[in-house]
C-alpha cells in the first residue's frame, strides 16, 4: 500500500496452503498503538469499578437526567448526581441479595432506556450478576427464548412491558422467579404473576426490601462475565454473546486513547443523549464511557417523533446515531432548503461550496468558514441543541453524500464507526477532518489487531496490491464465546482471530472500507440482519411463484424481490379476477404485483416474520433465472452479484417508487 498513515504493520502476511487455509494479509493496528495498546489502571478490574471510581472522583456531578412532566407537559431535565445514583444502586443491590439472588446469576433488563435501566445494570455490576438485556425486536418468542436460554431468575422491566414479560409464563417460570417494575404494578398484573408463582414488585416496594440491610460486595475479576448480549446475526435463535469485564474495560481504554489523540476526549462536562437501545452494544459502551468520565446522560421520552424536542431541552455535546436518524436529519434539511426560496438556497449553496473546498484543502471544519458557520450553518447546529461537537454513526453504513453533507453543515465532527457485539462495539472509527475517509469506517481503534483473510471463491485476495478479504480481529475486546453454543463459537473464533463475515478493503491511508458479506446475510439501514436464504425458503411456499431472489442493502430499510411467477397459477388467478392479456401483460399489471405482495404478507404472518423481513416491492420476470444469462450455477444456486447487475434498473425503480 502507498501510505500507512493511520496504521502500522505488526506482522507480515502469509501465503495460503493448497486445499487448506487461505492466505492472510499483514496484521495492522492503529498508529496510535504503535508502542502497544493502552493498559487500564490496576484498580480498574470490573465495570463496577468504572462507576465506583467516578462516584469517588465526582460525587456531585449530574449523572442521570430525565424531563420532569408538569401538568402533562415536559419541562426541563432534572438530574440525579453520581452519589445519589450510587446510594440507590447500593440499596437496589441489597434488595437483590435479600431475595436470594447473588453472584453469577442472570438478571434480565427489559424496556426503553431510563435511569432505572442504568441503576439495575450497575446493581448487577456491583454484585457480579450477569446483566442480560431483553430485546423484543429479535422477533416473536425471543424474550421467552432468552429468559429460558440464559436461565434468567430476576427481571427488571419498564412498567408498560410487564404484560409482555408475563406472556412468557408458564414456560419461562422454570427459571424466572422475580419481576421488578421500573414503576408501578397493577392489581391485575399482580394476580397474573402470583398465578404463575412469580414474585412481582413495584420499584419503590423493591427498594424498601434492601433498606437497613448490608451485604458485602463480592470480589470481581476482569475475566468474569459482565453481560450476555443476545444478537440476531444469523438464521435460527438469537445468540448470547458473552462479554467479560476485560472486554468492556479494554474497549473503553482504546476509545479513550483515540479521542484523546485527536483532541476530542470526553470530560465530566460532556452531556450525552440516551435514546439508542441500551440492549445493543453501541449505546451500552457509549454510556459506560460517559460513566467512566463522570459525564452526564440525559434520557429521551421514548418517542422518535419528539426526539428533536428532547435534544433541544438537553443540549447534548455528544450525539450517537444510526444512519436512519441522520438520513431523517438530512432529508429535513433538504426539505427546508427547497421550501426556503431561491435566495436562501443560493446563499446556502455558496456557503456550502466555500466551506467544503476549504475542508478538502485540509482545513479543520471549525476553521474552514467561521463566518458562514455563524450566518448560515448555525441553525443546523441549533437543531441539535447548539452544543454538539461529536456525531458518531454506527450499526450500518452511512451513505457518503449524507456523511459529506453533515461534515460541512453540522459544525461538528461526523465520524463513522464499525464494530460487532462480538468485538464489544467500536473496532474502526474514522478520523476528524480527513475527508478522504468518506465512505469508509476509518482505521482500527487502538485496542485491536486487524488482518484480512482471502476468500478465493469470491475473488478476494488479501495479498493483492489492493488487499481485500474477510475482516479478522484479534484483541482483548473480543467476546468469550456464544453462551451454550461452543459449536458456533468455534466457527468464528479461530486461533484468537474473530472472523467477522464482512469483506473489507484496506485504503491507502489505513482506513477500512466494507464492500461485501461473506455469507448471504446482510444488514438493512436500521442495523437489522437479514438471513436472505432462509427468507427465500419461506416465501417460496407461495404457490403462485416458481422462484424468487430477495434483495436489500444497508442503505435501504426494507426488502424487495424479483419473482419468476408460475404461469399456470397466475393465469388461473387472472381469469378469476378479470385481469386480461397474455402472461407478459398480466405480470406487468399492478393488481398482479399486489396479489403477490398480499400472498407474501400472509406467509409472513403465518411464519411470524419480523417487520423488516417483509417484502415491500416486487418485479415479475416471465423468464425463469437461467445459466444463459449467468444468473444461476449448474446446481441452480443463485449468483447474487450477477442477479444484482442484471436487475439493477428494476431494483432502483422499486426503491425510487417507495422513497
Amino acid at each position: 500500500m502507498a501510505t500507512d498513515r493511520f496504521i502500522v504493520e505488526v506482522e507480515k502476511g502469509k501465503e495460503g496452503v493448497d486445499g487448506g487455509s487461505p492466505s492472510v494479509g499483514s496484521v495492522y493496528r492503529s498508529i496510535y498503538a504503535k508502542d502497544g495498546f493502552p493498559e487500564p489502571a490496576d484498580d480498574l478490574l470490573s465495570c463496577w469499578d468504572i462507576f465506583r471510581l467516578s462516584v469517588e472522583r465526582s460525587p456531585d456531578n449530574p449523572m442521570l437526567g430525565r424531563r420532569e412532566i408538569v401538568d402533562g407537559k415536559a419541562g426541563k431535565y432534572v438530574w440525579q448526581t453520581y452519589k445519589e445514583v450510587y446510594d440507590i444502586v447500593i440499596n437496589l443491590g441489597n434488595s437483590i441479595r435479600t431475595i436470594g439472588v447473588g453472584k453469577g446469576e442472570k438478571c434480565g433488563i427489559y424496556g426503553a432506556n431510563s435511569p432505572e435501566w442504568i441503576m439495575s445494570m450497575e446493581a448487577c455490576n456491583a454484585h457480579g450478576l450477569y446483566c442480560v438485556p431483553l430485546y423484543d425486536t429479535l422477533g416473536a418468542g425471543a424474550i421467552e427464548f432468552i429468559i429460558c436460554h440464559a436461565e434468567v431468575s430476576l427481571a427488571f422491566s419498564e412498567e408498560k412491558k410487564i404484560s409482555e414479560l408475563l406472556k412468557t409464563a408458564p414456560n419461562s417460570t422454570k427459571y424466572l422467579k422475580n419481576i421488578v417494575s421500573f414503576g408501578e404494578v397493577s392489581t391485575l398484573q399482580r394476580a397474573e404473576a402470583e398465578r404463575h408463582g412469580l414474585s412481582i414488585y413495584s420499584w419503590d416496594q423493591f427498594l424498601k426490601l434492601g433498606e437497613g440491610k448490608h451485604y458485602e460486595l463480592p470480589e470481581k475479576k476482569r475475566s468474569d462475565i459482565c453481560t450476555i448480549m443476545y444478537t440476531s446475526g444469523t438464521t435460527g435463535d438469537p445468540k448470547g454473546v458473552l462479554l467479560t469485564n476485560e472486554s468492556i474495560i479494554y474497549l473503553l481504554e482504546g476509545v479513550k486513547k483515540l479521542l484523546k489523540t485527536i483532541n476530542e476526549e470526553l470530560t465530566s462536562k460532556d452531556v450525552y443523549l440516551s435514546y439508542l437501545p441500551l440492549a445493543h452494544i453501541f449505546d451500552r459502551v457509549m454510556e459506560e464511557l460517559c460513566i467512566y468520565e463522570a459525564a452526564s446522560i440525559g434520557f429521551w421520552r421514548g418517542d422518535v417523533k419528539i426526539l428533536v424536542e428532547d435534544i433541544a431541552a438537553l443540549k447534548p455535546t455528544i450525539f450517537c446515531a444510526v444512519p436512519r436518524v441522520l438520513e431523517r436529519i438530512y432529508n429535513g434539511l433538504q426539505q427546508k432548503l427547497s421550501d426556503g426560496g431561491f435566495l436562501k438556497k443560493a446563499l446556502f449553496n455558496f456557503a456550502f461550496n466555500c466551506k467544503h473546498s476549504s475542508m478538502v484543502k485540509g482545513k479543520p471544519h471549525e476553521q474552514a468558514a467561521p463566518i458562514f458557520d455563524k450566518i448560515v450553518f448555525k441553525k443546523v447546529k441549533e437543531g441539535l441543541g447548539g452544543r454538539v461537537r461529536l456525531i458518531l454513526s454506527g450499526a450500518a453504513p452511512l451513505a457518503a453524500h449524507i456523511e459529506s453533507f453533515l461534515r460541512v453543515v453540522a459544525c461538528a465532527h461526523v465520524l463513522q464507526g464499525y464494530g460487532l457485539t462480538e468485538t464489544c462495539g467500536g473496532t474502526f472509527v474514522s478520523i476528524p477532518n480527513e475527508l478522504q475517509m468518506l465512505g469508509t469506517v476509518g482505521p482500527p481503534v487502538p485496542n485491536v489487531d486487524v488482518r484480512l483473510e482471502s476468500v478465493p471463491e469470491m475473488g478476494y485476495d488479501a495479498l493483492a496490491s489492493n488487499p481485500r478479504g474477510e475482516i479478522c480481529i484479534r484483541g482483548k475486546t473480543l467476546f468469550s464465546g456464544y453462551y451454550k453454543r461452543e459449536d458456533l463459537t468455534q466457527e468464528v473464533l479461530i486461533d484468537g482471530w474473530l472472523h467477522t463475515g464482512d469483506i473489507g478493503e484496506w485504503q491507502p491511508d489505513g482506513a477500512m472500507k466494507i464492500i461485501d458479506r461473506k455469507k448471504n446475510i446482510f444488514k438493512l439501514s436500521q442495523g437489522e440482519y437479514v438471513a436472505v436464504e432462509n427468507l427465500e425458503n419461506i416465501y417460496n411456499h407461495v404457490a403462485a411463484i416458481e422462484s424468487l431472489w430477495v434483495y436489500g442493502n444497508s442503505y435501504e430499510s426494507y426488502l424487495v424481490a424479483v419473482i419468476c411467477p408460475s404461469k399456470i397459477q397466475i393465469e388461473h388467478w387472472a381469469k378469476e379476477h378479470n385481469v386480461s392479456g397474455d402472461f407478459e401483460t398480466i405480470c406487468q399489471n399492478q393488481k398482479t404485483k399486489e396479489f403477490i405482495l398480499g400472498e407474501f404478507n400472509r406467509i409472513a404472518r403465518d411464519k411470524k416474520l419480523k417487520g423488516f423481513e417483509l417484502i415491500k416491492g416486487v418485479h415479475l420476470d416471465t423468464v425463469p433465472f437461467d445459466m444463459e444469462r449467468d444468473l444461476i450455477t449448474p446446481s441452480y444456486k443463485k449468483k447474487r452479484p450477477q442477479l444484482l447487475k442484471y436487475y439493477q434498473k428494476e431494483i432502483d425503480e422499486m426503491y425510487n417508487k417507495k422513497n
